[in-house]
């Protein structure tokens, strides 16, 4: 099978463009578009991901594994206890538990592939009090005041 780009709209053949989550979780502007949801032996989906500038994903944690190749802009990316610039082509990879956040905070869009077992476990937000060590890192207390 072969889906074909589209970089006008970023966009592959005969893949739906669709809101990026519909759990209540805190969002702003994402889409997700899902690739490959796994055949044979590779039990992985491949998802990519758009954040409209001045949008991000949700801030989130989880036991399992990311990997993420940024497609398309640059941004922000919360990752731990870090915030990180990344551009087109950067490889990100997520651990388990990590905590982490996409930002479109650099005047245009951010377009990203990511990687993850088929069989995952629910994302996490923060608790309150993981929310308020976290904002103890004057980094992370600009990053959430930026949006």
């Amino acid at each position: 099978m072969i889906r074909h780009f589209h970089e006008a709209d970023y966009s592959w053949d005969d893949v739906d463009r669709l809101i990026y989550k519909n759990d209540g979780s805190p969002f702003k502007d994402v889409t997700r578009q899902v690739l490959f949801n796994g055949m044979g032996n590779i039990p992985c989906q491949l998802r990519y991901f758009e954040v409209k500038a001045g949008g991000y994903s949700t801030l989130e944690h989880h036991e399992h594994v990311h990997l993420v190749v940024v497609f398309r802009g640059q941004g922000q990316v919360l990752l731990g206890e870090h915030i990180h610039d990344v551009t087109c082509g950067d490889v990100i990879s997520i651990a388990p538990q990590e905590v982490h956040q996409f930002r479109a905070n650099k005047g245009e869009p951010l377009g990203f592939l990511c990687l993850v077992n088929v069989d995952r476990d629910k994302v996490k937000l923060p608790t309150a009090e993981e929310l308020k060590d976290m904002k103890q890192h004057q980094e992370i207390k600009n990053f959430f005041e930026s949006c």
